[in-house]
């Protein structure tokens, strides 16, 4: 196989020179998605509070997707070979903290149902599941080429 032809299929999603920041990019947009459907469904087939559960959850889903990140990225992104990363535990568990507020203060003022919240939650799964199965299909794609 040429050198250009591995160069090509590196770039591929899935392959073994890609962006890891790519994989990142997808999940997230997959959580959005993911939210973005069952909301949707949900309007039609469930009570308010269910929908509203559904689109609070996916909300928080993709806040603690982006937030995780960007602390991930504070931690490790510019740190010496070697040094302790600078983020304390406070920061980090804060936002637990500040999702379990949300969600105890919307099932108590009655706007949500707990379980549609938890599950709306749960988009980053689905996200997760579709990551994974794209990466199934590149390997098995790459390994009847060869």
């Amino acid at each position: 196989m040429s050198e250009s032809a591995d160069s090509a299929r590196s770039r591929e999603p899935g392959g073994a020179g890609e962006d890891p920041r790519a994989a990142e990019r997808r999940i997230f947009r997959d959580t959005c998605v993911a939210a973005a459907i069952a909301v949707a469904v949900s309007a039609f087939v469930a009570p308010w509070r269910v929908t509203a559960g559904l689109l609070l959850g996916g909300a928080l889903a993709v806040f603690n997707h982006y937030w995780l990140r960007a602390s991930v990225a504070s931690m490790f992104g510019d740190a010496r070979e070697g040094a302790r990363p600078r983020l304390g535990a406070a920061r980090y568990v804060l936002r637990y903290f500040i999702i379990a507020a949300v969600v105890f203060a919307a099932v108590r003022l009655g706007l949500v149902t707990l379980v549609a919240t938890l599950a709306g939650m749960c988009a980053v799964v689905a996200a997760l599941l579709a990551e994974g199965l794209r990466q199934l299909y590149f390997a098995i794609v790459r390994r009847e080429g060869t």
